[in-house]
């Protein structure tokens, strides 16, 4: 996992089985690449499932909105990698975006965002988000870029 001004680049398996008949990636599995690398991010920073050993007392988060845009297709098993980065936080939400690319870095083969909402356990309402969430959010925040 490497870090940028602009997001994290976490590399993701693509394996035999994520491949469809004509030897591409499914289009269902670049949505469970992104969840990996943003899953492998949070898990190095101490989140888990179970709130009972989780670094965070944000753990019941649900995926409100999940956009892809697919550009070039991914051909057979390998490991490309998971650009992503937050464009915004809010009290209850926050938005990533990310990009889906080749091992160098010179094809985007899909790119969108996942919108993730902070979920009361009990009444699965939108509940803010905790101080130790927002400031491990706030270092995936995107940089604005100036020109």
């Amino acid at each position: 996992m490497t870090t940028s001004r602009d997001g994290r680049y976490v590399p993701v398996q693509v394996h035999f089985d994520d491949l469809d008949a004509m030897g591409l990636l499914h289009n269902s599995r670049y949505a469970l690449l992104v969840e990996r690398a943003i899953s492998a991010y949070w898990a190095e920073l101490g989140w888990n499932f179970d709130p009972a050993v989780s670094a965070f007392r944000d753990v019941f988060l649900a995926v409100r909105e999940f956009k892809i845009t697919y550009h070039a297709p991914i051909v057979g098993a390998g490991e490309p990698l998971v650009h992503f980065w937050i464009d915004r936080i809010g009290r209850t939400s926050g938005v990533y975006g990310f990009r889906v690319l080749s091992p160098d870095r010179s094809v985007v083969h899909a790119e969108g965002h996942r919108v993730n909402v902070n979920l009361d356990p009990a009444t699965f309402r939108p509940t803010p988000f905790t101080a130790e969430t927002l400031r491990a959010a706030r270092l995936l925040v995107r940089e604005p870029v100036t020109t």
